[in-house]
C-alpha cells in the first residue's frame, strides 16, 4: 500500500513513511521491493509484441517524464493496441525496428517523421490541403484516440509528472506502474 500511495501521490518517502508509522529506511525499502517486483511483471518489448505481425496495428506516443535531475529527462513511449490496451511502456530504443521486422503498422504523431516504413503519421497541415488528405488525418485521429487515452492514463500516476529518483529508476516505476494498469482485476 505504501508503494501505491507513493507512485499516485509522489510525495515524499519521509512524509509517506510518517503516515504509515514506518520508519524512512523502512519504508525505502518497501517501496523499492514492491517496484522491484512489480516491474518484473511487465512485458518486455518483444513479449508484448507476441501475437502481433502482418495485418495488426499498433498506436505509439512518447513523452519526456520530468525528473528533478539538472537536464536528465528522460524519454519513454507507450504502445498500446488499437483499443487502448497499453502493450508496454519503456525507454525510447528500438520500437520501431521491432514494429518494423514484424510488419507491424504503426500509427504515430509527426514527431515520428521519416521513423520507418511501417510507420503512419499524419499529412501536415497545409491551407490547401486535398480532402483525401483531411479525411487521412481524421481517420488516422479517429484511431490513435484509444491510444491517447491509454497514455494520459500512465500520466495520471502523479510520480511520473515529475519524479525525484535517479534517471534509470524512472523505468522500473514505469514497468510496474504499467503492471498496475494492466492487472487482471477478476480474480
Amino acid at each position: 500500500m505504501l508503494a501505491l500511495v507513493h507512485l499516485r501521490k509522489n510525495e515524499t518517502i519521509p512524509a509517506r513513511a510518517a503516515g504509515f508509522g514506518v520508519s524512512t529506511a523502512t519504508a525505502w525499502r518497501y517501496v523499492d521491493e514492491t517496484l522491484d517486483v512489480l516491474a518484473a511483471w511487465a512485458p518486455a518489448l518483444q513479449e508484448a509484441l507476441v501475437g502481433l505481425g502482418k495485418g495488426d496495428f499498433v498506436i505509439v506516443d512518447g513523452t519526456l517524464i520530468a525528473t528533478d535531475r539538472v537536464h536528465a529527462d528522460e524519454p519513454f513511449q507507450v504502445i498500446a493496441r488499437p483499443d487502448g490496451t497499453p502493450l508496454t511502456a519503456a525507454r525510447a530504443h528500438g520500437i520501431i525496428q521491432a514494429c518494423l521486422t514484424r510488419q507491424i503498422l504503426v500509427l504515430a504523431d509527426r514527431a515520428y517523421q521519416r521513423a520507418g516504413a511501417t510507420v503512419r503519421i499524419p499529412y501536415k497541415n497545409h491551407r490547401e490541403q486535398p480532402a483525401r488528405y483531411q479525411e487521412f488525418n481524421r481517420d488516422h485521429a479517429r484511431l490513435r484516440a484509444p491510444g491517447e487515452r491509454a497514455f494520459a492514463q500512465l500520466k495520471s500516476w502523479r510520480l511520473l509528472r515529475r519524479a525525484r529518483c535517479s534517471t534509470p529508476r524512472i523505468g522500473t516505476i514505469v514497468q510496474a506502474i504499467h503492471t498496475l494498469m494492466t492487472c487482471d482485476h477478476s480474480g
